[in-house]
């Protein structure tokens, strides 16, 4: 992997997170960071304080930083969090001017410039805006990067909307630059989203950047079909948890469940949160809501089940070093006897994955899309 950075005039070397992913081929910055610190420099070189959005492992906190600029980076991802650090720590920037904040804060309101890389999915990127233009006094310019082919006219015309007029650059490096400026007042965005959960008298709210927004996403109906069901006292993680509905259903049917809800969004965490709270109060103390890079930390042998659905993309890259990271992590932190149960889409071959780490893997259901695994830790296998 690549980790030799050049960003403007200055080389840093940036590592992406997780550390020990296998897919080295993978860097920590793209051409639209370079894009982004090349245009702000030439155009805001008397910038001060500076707010990022979205910056994935800190390459743009750690140029700005080393400029001597006060920081301000949020994201909704713990591991973003994480890699920021770690690589403003191993290129010696200081930290005295430099702060972190989740999705969920609120946010600065004297910054000079906003800085913006654009997420995956509209609606998170509509939630940004809509709160950058509750806080932004007029004018502020607000400078978003992204690939040419990942920006539309939706983007264009979500920043016109929440934030004011708007142009775009050339492309540079199959890169292109969103620029605007604040024209000031607070335009709402309609976040968290609340819609029933189909075949249960339970009420879903998704924050913005939640997978499957809108409805039920169809592996996890499913995966419904192959939840346990116990009225012994398990602990069972829900790994990756998303908005919490496989840990709430299965929480609705192991009722004395010591459930922990699992996810690097903090977006994700929070409506697990709040989807066990609304729905089932009753057993709110006996779940646990923490963000996390998987499984990084947890006691090893310490529960009896973990339940997961795993990504197969990080950021905007296609890559399977998560649902490995998953599994393994998943394999230390289970009991002898404890079972990992998993949805995956068909191709993706978790079915030899599981056999090689655990030994064992039982098919419990299949259609022409998804498979549901099972595997069980045997401390006594040879």
């Amino acid at each position: 992997m690549t980790t030799q950075a050049q960003l403007g005039e200055t080389t840093f070397t940036l590592e992406r997170f997780p550390l020990d992913q296998k897919n080295r081929s993978l860097q920590a910055w793209d051409s639209a960071d370079e894009y982004l610190i090349d245009y702000i420099t030439e155009h805001y070189p008397s910038c001060r304080s500076l707010l990022i959005f979205n910056d994935s492992f800190g390459a743009l906190s750690c140029y700005f930083s080393k400029q001597g600029l006060t920081v301000c980076s949020v994201n909704d991802s713990y591991i973003s969090h994480q890699a920021a650090a770690y690589n403003l720590a191993e290129n010696k920037v200081s930290t005295h001017s430099f702060s972190q904040l989740d999705s969920l804060s609120a946010l600065p309101d004297d910054v000079d410039l906003v800085i913006l890389k654009v997420p995956r999915t509209l609606g998170f990127m509509q939630y940004q805006l809509s709160e950058l233009s509750e806080v932004l006094n007029p004018g502020t310019p607000v400078i978003a990067a992204g690939k040419t082919k990942d920006i539309h006219n939706s983007t264009i015309k979500a920043f016109e909307q929440y934030i004011g007029e708007t142009k775009t650059s050339l492309a540079v490096k199959k890169s292109r630059l969103i620029i605007s400026h604040a024209q000031g007042g607070y335009k709402a965005a309609d976040f968290p989203v609340n819609w029933p959960l189909e075949g249960t008298d339970f009420t879903i709210s998704n924050h913005a950047n939640v997978f499957s927004r809108d409805s039920l996403d169809i592996g996890a109906r499913f995966f419904f079909n192959y939840l346990p069901q116990t009225t012994k006292t398990k602990k069972i993680i829900d790994l990756g948890c998303g908005n919490g509905v496989v840990g709430l259903m299965t929480l609705s049917r192991c009722p004395n469940a010591e459930m922990t809800f699992i996810d690097e969004s903090y977006m994700a965490v929070e409506s697990a949160r709040l989807n066990v709270e609304f729905n089932m109060e009753d057993k709110f103390e006996q779940c646990l809501f923490i963000e996390n890079d998987c499984l990084t930390g947890f006691e090893r042998e310490s529960v009896d089940v973990v339940l997961c659905n795993p990504p197969f993309h990080q950021a905007q890259a296609v890559t399977d070093h998560i649902a490995w990271q998953m599994f393994k992590q998943a394999k230390d932190t289970l009991k002898n006897g404890g079972e990992l149960r998993i949805i995956g889409n068909r191709h993706l071959d978790y079915h030899d994955k599981l056999k090689r780490m655990f030994g064992n893997c039982q098919l419990l259901g299949s259609n022409k899309k998804f498979v549901v695994l099972s595997a069980t830790k045997n401390n006594g296998m040879l």
